[in-house]
């Protein structure tokens, strides 16, 4: 059974950096692409940033003007987003999703999906 759960939300001023962890079970995880995605609520699920098998490639939503970095280690089964200079506007609930296609941004592409966790930036 496939798992993936995510970790290190919580409450952080404007300006603040949080680091989101994803650790991933029941899936040869080297084999997947790593995404991480964030909705919040009356909105769809916005896609943040996409990281390669290896790590050696990654996208990222132009919205995040460089404030976020996905890193992934593959000896861990785990993927990270550290966010920086963090704005009331990235509140949400994030995702970690994994799918076969690489550089993908849409919900559909993605084939397992977390729980999610939250994200609140106090102004």
């Amino acid at each position: 059974q496939v798992q993936l759960v995510e970790s290190g939300g919580g409450l952080v001023q404007a300006g603040g950096s949080l680091r989101l962890s994803c650790a991933a079970s029941g899936l040869t995880f080297s084999a997947y692409n790593m995404g991480w995605f964030r909705q919040t609520p009356g909105k769809g699920r916005e896609f943040v940033a996409t990281i390669s098998r290896s790590g050696g490639s990654a996208y990222y939503s132009d919205s995040l003007k460089g404030r976020f970095i996905i890193s992934r280690d593959n000896a861990k089964d785990a993927v990270y987003l550290q966010m920086n200079s963090l704005e009331s506007e990235d509140t949400a609930v994030y995702y970690c999703a994994a799918g076969k296609l690489f550089g993908r941004r849409s919900y559909g592409d993605y084939d397992y999906w977390g729980q999610g966790t939250q994200v609140t930036v106090s102004s």
